[in-house]
């Protein structure tokens, strides 16, 4: 090629070169010029790095060898330099170059100006293919990039929930890592999975964030598990809808100060779910229902409570022990007003007056003793909750 001396010639200048070209890319690209994002010295080594991969193809014809651009793609995506700006610096060099190229050519008599406009050609496309190799070495190491932050993510999330932080992280610097604010109020979640890698709760972080809710999710065999943070006004009504439109079963913690108490909190936050009434869909807080979360908390007592206040109810035949549970339930649902059970039983007051000294004779507990009528609730809950 023509342009082979005008090559060489210009690789013998490759540091000098190396050094106007990043002075070029730093004055025309606004994110080049920021020394803590790309040191000066990391663009200058790439652009000598480019240069004479390119002027070598000129002097003596090497193949087109797009290492340099490749390296720079990956070191471009690990700075967080956007890609537009990246294939920007890219445009900014190529154009000094050919300028530089002119510039020599008018010192070798013998260049043509036949043979410029073809190495014009040559270098625009040689643009094209150093381009597609920056961005695809750019996106590879993004995608590398995110697939560790999210592990990394996935990690402190997970170390959060089972209290077990490495000695060199605090839950302030884990919080600042996952986006979380240093100090509550925060509560857990927890939502039942219904198949293995089926999230009951999908698109939730996303959600809460375009509301200004920071949170935190893991997906686990059998729940989906996180940690939102409740520090603006409406977080947690925000927090609750966004839950409530999933049509999932989810239980919450109460709220907490410390990220220190989140592995209480997540126990709270599944008691709360075990104690969720029924099969279906629901949201419900562990402070909802105290009663039920203890319930939930100590199966095998409240098994034995069951038995215990309830066992002669229970060996009753079906029929009537569902009408007497029923009328109960009714009864303690109406707050103890006999008028309001028999509407909500759509019976006579007399009738669930005669059923309720049933269930006194049975059980032998009267519900005009306060502690009695404990004993009979807890019972009660605990038969709602658990198998029997």
């Amino acid at each position: 090629m023509g342009l082979s001396s005008v090559g060489a010639a210009l690789r013998t200048r490759v540091p000098e070169l190396g050094e106007l070209m990043a002075g070029r890319i730093r004055a025309e690209v606004e994110s080049y010029a920021d020394d803590a994002l790309i040191p000066c010295s990391s663009l200058r080594e790439s652009c000598e790095g480019n240069a004479d991969l390119l002027l070598a193809r000129f002097a003596f014809g090497a193949g087109p060898d797009v290492g340099a651009a490749q390296q720079t793609g990956r070191l471009r995506a690990e700075q967080g330099v956007p890609l537009a700006d990246t294939l920007h610096a890219y445009r900014v060099g190529f154009e000094f170059l050919w300028s530089e190229l002119v510039d020599e050519a008018r010192r070798h008599p013998d260049v043509t100006d036949t043979e410029l406009v073809a190495g014009s050609s040559e270098i625009w496309a040689l643009f094209g293919r150093y381009a597609e190799a920056v961005a695809a070495a750019y996106r590879e190491a993004s995608a590398e990039l995110a697939l560790q932050r999210e592990a990394r993510r996935s990690a402190l999330a997970e170390a959060l929930f089972t209290g077990a932080l490495a000695d060199r992280t605090t839950p302030w610097e884990a919080a600042g890592q996952l986006g979380l604010p240093e100090r509550g109020p925060y509560a857990v979640v927890a939502a039942s999975v219904p198949d293995p890698g089926q999230e009951p709760l999908p698109g939730i972080e996303a959600a809460l964030r375009r509301s200004g809710v920071p949170s935190v999710w893991r997906l686990l065999p059998d729940q989906q598990i996180g940690l939102v943070a409740l520090a603006h006004r409406d977080a947690e009504s925000v927090s609750l809808r966004e839950l409530r439109r999933r049509r999932a079963r989810v239980g919450v913690s109460p709220t907490f100060d410390t990220l220190r108490e989140t592995p209480q909190a997540l126990r709270f936050a599944r008691l709360a779910l075990t104690g969720l009434p029924g099969a279906g869909p629901g949201v419900t807080r562990f402070d909802d229902s105290p009663l039920a979360m203890l319930t939930a908390a100590a199966p095998a007592e409240a098994s034995r409570l069951v038995e215990v206040s309830l066992g002669p109810l229970l060996a009753l035949p079906e029929v009537e022990r569902g009408r007497l549970l029923r009328t109960l339930g009714h009864w303690f649902g109406s707050g103890g007003v006999t008028a309001a059970a028999a509407e909500r039983l759509f019976v006579h007051p007399n009738t669930v007056r005669y059923r309720l000294r049933r269930i006194e004779e049975l059980t032998g507990r009267s519900l005009s003793d306060p502690l009695a009528v404990c004993d009979l609730g807890a019972a009660l809950y605990a038969l709602r909750l658990l198998p029997f």
